[in-house]
């Protein structure tokens, strides 16, 4: 009988349960409850959020009176109220979404399977209604006196279904359907297919002999997987805290080949989890849909809405880039072979497993310093520190963390930012180690965008940086290296344009700018990481508390340089690439991995495996929203470079500079045409010397 009643008051208890998706969060800043999600939540909570906006779309085309810019355009923007209705679509898609990339399953890959061309036909159902687009086109030809916001906010809706197949005649919105929900599910297959590649390789090792070269950190990180994985000795994954130190301290030739090979030739294997296909298919679909929608390919498609402006100028760039740097970059790889051969004898003939070993002891024997000697000062707790205290002093903001804010991982620390004046400002997670649900590399997302609603409350944004950096060991708390630093600062950069945005729409809020210039407050911030006013503020060693040497911070700036070009030109090749596949105006039929080679061949400086390939694992052009956009980050570069000149010269910690910095580009987010913004911080249009001479190309 007791039992009875127990199981009557566990079914009681299931059944009273509701989604948390369709409730009031009831927690700190209403942030997203992960501690009440499950994974049943998602579906009904994605189908309900789809039902109530099809209500909503139905109210705007159903309203009898004269389509304006506050009936229309704001309805559809999904402006809050801040009081019965909110965007549900939006809230259960973003945690989803974010935790897709974030910490997956199989569940969850199934899950977004299945809901994503769901998904995609719901956003056609919207940028294809004739109804709704003849409202907006109304209020396009006919408004009010609008503010430059509201004017920005005009434009992108109606340019938005322009560009999504408004204008399309019956069988064209038909067409444009099949073609975007096909991509929609390719491209999220091609995520999947990678991340199980990636994770799929693992080099286990269980003779020492075989960790030859390798520093204790790569060593104790490397057992310690082992023991994750309840294996003997160490093992090594394709994850970039495992993956480069060996590259650059192993001894084993022959390890180092086929950690190399496995990294790049990920998703070309004979396997489900093949790319090229969908690589392929991508391309012609994205063609096709450009020239559907009236472009002669997809690059010019995309580049109608960039600060590029168009084909030619993306070229332009990267030409001159290729001009500047290639000689520089072909002499560098001479000494790098040059080294090796002194060290192995004139017949050595130096592969690309072979570049980061014998750069770092090139760079070793000129410079006198490597990534381990700095290790022990950027111990990630203090980084972290350093990181908020430069937040600080540019911008009067703190971090408090407040562990009542539920986190998806444990690994993830939530904190509460404050503005200068102690108000609150936003919500910052930090999410900062691989493991075995989480993509590569490094990204910053929203869980919320700021706006303000009707009412006039200005809801703030919570905002996320995901990274990959250097674990803790059993022995070592985590100790990073420089480059961990810089990601850190640049995924940094991306949270401030998030955290500070204060706009009207939350659809030109924060990041929500154009991509060529998205990548401005992010690799501006990367320029701090060699700067010993910023260094004395943080890198002390983590056993004896003494800060980092003046000799080796003279090493690190004079250094800075070291392989400047090479890194240059992979880039551009990397543009070249993305650029030749997106100006394809016929049908793409080729070979992947021969038109790759002769696609980025001009800023190639070391030979090509004809058995690698780039393509194949290049999210950022296939998945990442960068399609004939990868020539952004040196676009972005050209700009950073040329902002901080401007605390160069007025000092590194200027506020005015700082406050000018954030009141014209960090709060503005897509308000305005970006280079109107960019010169009302510089005072004019900025030039590729800043660039130039920062990396001593030109004197």
């Amino acid at each position: 009988m007791q039992a009875e009643r127990v199981s009557i008051l566990v079914m009681s208890k299931q059944q009273e349960r509701k989604n948390p998706f369709f409730l009031p969060y009831d927690t700190p800043h209403d942030v997203a409850p992960f501690d009440r999600i499950r994974l049943e939540d998602f579906e009904e909570a994605m189908l309900e959020g789809i039902r109530r906006d099809d209500e909503q779309i139905e109210k705007i085309i159903n309203n009898p009176e004269k389509p304006t810019f506050d009936n229309t355009i704001i309805s559809v923007d999904d402006e809050k109220d801040g009081d019965h209705y909110y965007d549900l679509l939006g809230r259960v898609s973003t945690v989803f979404f974010n935790l897709l990339s974030a910490e997956t399953n199989d569940e969850m890959d199934a899950l977004a399977q299945k809901m994503s061309p769901i998904l995609t036909k719901h956003a056609n159902d919207i940028r294809l209604n004739e109804q709704l687009f003849k409202r907006i086109q109304y209020v396009h030809r006919h408004h009010r006196k609008l503010t430059p916001e509201e004017k920005m906010l005009l434009d992108n809706c109606y340019d938005g279904f322009v560009r999504s197949g408004a204008l399309l005649d019956a069988a064209g919105k038909e067409r444009l359907r099949q073609l975007t929900e096909e991509a929609s599910m390719l491209s999220l297959q091609f995520s999947q297919n990678l991340l199980k590649e990636n994770k799929a390789f693992t080099l286990h090792l269980t003779d020492e002999a075989q960790l030859d070269g390798l520093p204790d950190t790569a060593r104790e990180a490397a057992a310690l997987t082992a023991k994750e994985m309840n294996l003997e000795g160490w093992v090594f994954t394709l994850d970039y805290p495992s993956y480069f130190p060996f590259m650059t301290y192993s001894t084993q030739r022959d390890l180092r080949r086929q950690l190399y090979m496995a990294k790049n030739t990920e998703c070309i294997h004979d396997n489900t989890e093949n790319n090229i296909g969908i690589c392929k298919r991508l391309i012609n679909l994205r063609r096709e849909l450009a020239q559907l929608l009236g472009h002669k390919t997809y690059a010019d498609y995309v580049l109608k809405r960039r600060m590029a402006g168009n084909v030619r100028r993306v070229y332009q760039l990267l030409n001159e880039l290729v001009k500047a740097y290639k000689p520089t970059a072909k002499k560098e790889v001479k000494e790098i072979a040059d080294m090796a051969r002194k060290l192995e004898g004139k017949d050595f003939k130096l592969e690309p497993w072979d570049l980061s070993f014998y750069a770092h002891k090139l760079k070793l024997k000129r410079y006198n310093i490597d990534a381990e000697m700095l290790r022990p000062y950027f111990e990630l707790s203090k980084v972290i520190e350093g990181v908020f205290g430069l937040a600080n002093r540019l911008y009067g903001i703190t971090f408090k963390e407040n562990k009542d804010i539920p986190v998806y991982h444990p690994d993830v620390k939530a904190y509460e930012v404050f503005d200068k004046d102690g108000s609150y400002l936003a919500v910052f997670y930090a999410d900062f180690h691989p493991r075995k649900g989480k993509q590569g590399g490094a990204w910053m997302t929203e869980y919320q965008g700021q706006w303000i609603d009707r009412k006039g409350e200005n809801h703030r944004p919570h905002v996320s940086v995901v990274m990959n950096l250097t674990k803790p060991t059993e022995e070592k708390p985590a100790l990073l290296t420089l480059g961990e630093v810089e990601t850190f600062l640049h995924e940094f950069g991306h949270s401030l344009h998030g955290m500070f945005a204060n706009t009207r729409f939350e659809s030109l809020s924060g990041t929500n700018v154009w991509w060529d210039f998205v990548e401005l407050p992010s690799q501006f911030m990367e320029n701090f990481a060699i700067e010993k006013e910023f260094l004395r503020t943080f890198a002390f060693h983590y056993q004896t508390g003494e800060p980092l040497p003046d000799v080796l911070i003279r090493r690190i700036v004079r250094s800075r340089n070291f392989n400047v070009a090479f890194a240059c030109m992979r880039q551009v090749s990397y543009g070249l690439l993305d650029m030749a596949y997106y100006t394809k105006k016929e049908a793409f039929t080729d070979d992947i991995l021969a038109f790759e080679k002769k696609a980025w061949a001009k800023a190639m400086v070391m030979p090509q495996l004809p058995d690698t390939c780039m393509t194949v694992q290049f999210s950022h052009i296939m998945a990442g929203g960068y399609a004939a956009g990868y020539y952004s980050y040196k676009w972005a570069e050209v700009l950073d470079a040329d902002a901080f000149s401007v605390f160069k010269k007025h000092g590194i910690f200027n506020q005015q500079v700082a406050q000018s910095f954030r009141d014209n580009i960090l709060s503005k987010g897509g308000t305005e045409n970006p280079m109107t913004l960019y010169q009302r911080f510089r005072g004019g249009e900025p030039t590729i010397d800043a660039l130039l001479k920062r990396n001593g190309i030109k004197r």
